[in-house]
Parts: structure tokens; sequence; C-alpha cells
């Protein structure tokens, strides 16, 4: 006799800027001098393997779903290096268990400053990956690439994933929202692409956006059918955003999604767990526990707190 059985699969994925991952190498072709040994950050290799640590373990507690201990599927990091780094958080760090892979990009940015996805070979088939540069506007700097990834889910399907750091707000949130809308546009051209190939595809977009909800960047990508399932998204242990400025918490990490992925959604929250957060001395509450205040050392994790989004769908299973 032979009946169809249905098993509900989680598919987790995670979104965190990793606030300056970068290894103790000088790279004369960028200006990463502030994180050298002999810098006013005193960037040792101790301090770098400390960190690499902490990341690994702020990754892992986002695993926790209810009373079951799961790994990430998909992880999407912003602020890292290199893939020196990305190969010492895989393969030396508290990660190297749990059998992750990953692609970095390779950006202009003339910090060196790039983004990366690990994912589990196990959950997500890599088919396909490249980089998105960014045609430079005038009067702007370089800026990271976009990442792009497919890769076939439990299910079957391909789920194709966009990994971003959209331009920072220095000098003024007004006269560089261009940049951040540029960028936004380019990836709308991407997505397209995908849509032009691809029947109903799955769609994940995470990343530090520098951006809140409702600004132009994020409002582009809504008209083009995504859903900002990070939008409401809050922590258990009060944290009201992933980035906290002066006593204010905002959100400038988010996790997009398609109609069809968010169909399947579960819920999206902060991962604040009590070893992410510190006293905020100064404005009262909690914070995020960061590795550096300016060029003092904290020891910390990051300055943002990671997202999380479970989704889940049914696994068709034939038994004899």
């Amino acid at each position: 006799m032979c009946f169809l059985a249905f098993l509900m699969t989680v598919f987790t994925v995670v979104e965190l800027n990793c606030e300056n991952l970068f290894d103790t190498i000088d790279n004369g072709l960028k200006q990463d001098e502030e994180f050298l040994p002999a810098s006013s950050h005193h960037w040792t290799p101790y301090r770098y393997w400390r960190k690499l640590n902490r990341i690994g373990q702020e990754i892992l507690s986002c695993g926790v779903l209810g009373t079951d201990e799961v790994m990430p599927d998909i992880v999407a990091l912003t602020e890292v290096e290199n893939d020196s780094v990305m190969r010492d958080l895989t393969k030396r760090s508290l990660l190297r268990q749990a059998g992750y892979d990953y692609i970095v990009t390779d950006g202009p940015d003339q910090r060196g400053i790039n983004v990366a996805l690990l994912y589990s070979p196990f959950s997500f088939r890599l088919l396909n990956s490249r980089s998105i540069s960014i045609p430079k506007l005038r009067d702007f700097r370089p800026t990271r690439d976009i990442l792009y990834a497919s890769g076939e889910i439990i299910t079957g399907d391909t789920l194709h994933v966009f990994v971003l750091h959209a331009p920072s707000r220095s000098g003024g949130e007004r006269a560089t929202r261009p940049y951040r809308l540029h960028v936004a546009r380019q990836l709308g051209m991407a997505i397209d692409s995908v849509r032009a190939v691809a029947t109903h595809p799955r769609i994940i977009i995470a990343g530090d956006f520098n951006d809140y909800a409702n600004d132009a960047s994020l409002q582009f990508l809504v008209a083009k059918n995504f859903v900002d399932v990070s939008a409401e998204a809050l922590g258990l242990h009060g944290a009201k955003g992933t980035y906290r400025y002066h006593g204010d918490w905002g959100s400038l990490d988010h996790i997009l999604c398609n109609d069809r992925m968010a169909a399947h959604l579960v819920r999206c929250h902060i991962n604040d767990a009590p070893f992410l957060l510190e006293e905020d001395k100064k404005y009262g509450g909690m914070k995020p526990r960061r590795t550096y205040l300016g060029p003092r050392y904290l020891g910390g994790f990051s300055d943002h707190l990671p997202l999380v989004a479970v989704f889940e769908w049914d696994k068709e299973t034939t038994k004899h």
C-alpha cells in the first residue's frame, strides 16, 4: 500500500550587520587602517578571534525555535571585509561544526566592506551566485555590491536571495537619500531579470538598507510587490528595533519577500537575547552590546541585533 504524508518543514533566515568584521591584515588597496593592531582601535588578533566567536555565538542563538534548536538555513551578513574573514568564521570559529558554506562579494567600497551569505548546503543547494555592481552616481563614493544567490530548497523549488548594504546616511539623510534609492532601483532591475525567466519565483531580500520601513527605498520595493516582513518585528526582551541611537530604537535592517514566500511566513522577530544587550546608562533601558564605541573597545557583539524570519511549508513524502 502506498500513501502520501505531509511533513512541516521549517526554513530560517537571519540578517545581521556584524559591525566592522575586519581581519588584522593591511589591505593596501583599501582604507582599512582603522582595524589594524597598531591603529587607534588596537585591533589585535585576540580581539579579532574573540569577535569571530561572538558573531558565531550570535548566529547560533538565532536558531532557537520554541523549545527546539535548529540551525539557521541562510544568514545574510553585512559589514564583513573579505573571503579570509568568512573562511575563519565558517571553518575556525564556533561555527566550524555547523557545516556552513559561504559566498562573499569583493566590491569597490573604499573601506573594503562587503556583504556575504552563509548557507547550509543541506537545506539550500547553491545553484548560482554573482555580484551586482552599482553604477557610481556623481558626487557619491563607490558603494557595496549587491550579492545574488539562487539555491534549491527542500521542496524542490529554487529560492532567489539578494543581500545588500545600502549607502550610509553620513552627510545627512536627505542629501544621501538619492543614492539609497539608486541602489534600490538597481536591485529592482535584478529582480525583474529573475521574474523574466522564472515562473512564480520565491524571492528574499535581506540586508542593512540604512533606511526605515516608510522611506523611499523600501517603499520602492513594496511597490514591486514585496512585503517587508520585518516591518513590525520586535524582540522578546524589550528591543523595538535592530539599532538604538541616542536612546531611540529603529530598524535599518530589513527582510523582504515576495508573496509566494510571505504566504509561508510563521513569524519575524528581533533576536534580543539577554547576552546581546547591555544597560544604556545614558538614556535608560537596554541597547545592543557592541564591539566599539568610537575607538573605545567594549568587547561586545555588534551595534545591530539580528533579524530572524521563520518560514514553514509542507514537504510531501511517499511511504509504501
